[in-house]
């Protein structure tokens, strides 16, 4: 059985796009809700959770945009996890666009944890 993609979307109100770029796009700012520590060398960031590392190749940014990664275990594949800030013309609301790519019977253990992170995420950049 091969992962599949799937995308969830997280609105952060009135959020701008400053502060989450600074959260998502920066090593400290991942260190801040998404991993307990981030380490950047050049293209490669190891993000370590309770002493556990996970090491992922910066594949594309776009500043203030998104950006993406690929694990080490997917080298090779397709496969990416991608967080990408969109902007709705009418509300002007900003979401977090989460892209990744999962096993089926892992699909609802991942949501629960971006559901998680999303909330660290919100209480660091105060909303």
């Amino acid at each position: 059985m091969g992962k599949e993609k799937v995308e969830w979307e997280y609105p952060l109100k009135s959020t701008s796009v400053s502060v989450l770029w600074d959260a998502i796009g920066t090593p400290y700012g991942l260190a801040e809700w998404f991993a307990d520590k981030v380490v950047e060398t050049g293209t490669t960031y190891v993000f370590t959770w309770g002493g556990y590392d996970e090491t992922a190749v910066l594949q594309e940014v776009k500043f203030q945009e998104y950006i993406r990664f690929q694990w080490d275990y997917d080298a090779g594949s397709d496969c990416y996890f991608e967080m990408r800030m969109v902007r709705h013309e009418l509300s002007g609301e900003l979401t977090l666009l989460v892209t990744l790519f999962v096993e089926p019977d892992e699909q609802e253990d991942e949501k629960r944890l971006w559901n998680k992170h999303v909330d660290d995420l919100r209480r660091k950049i105060g909303i």
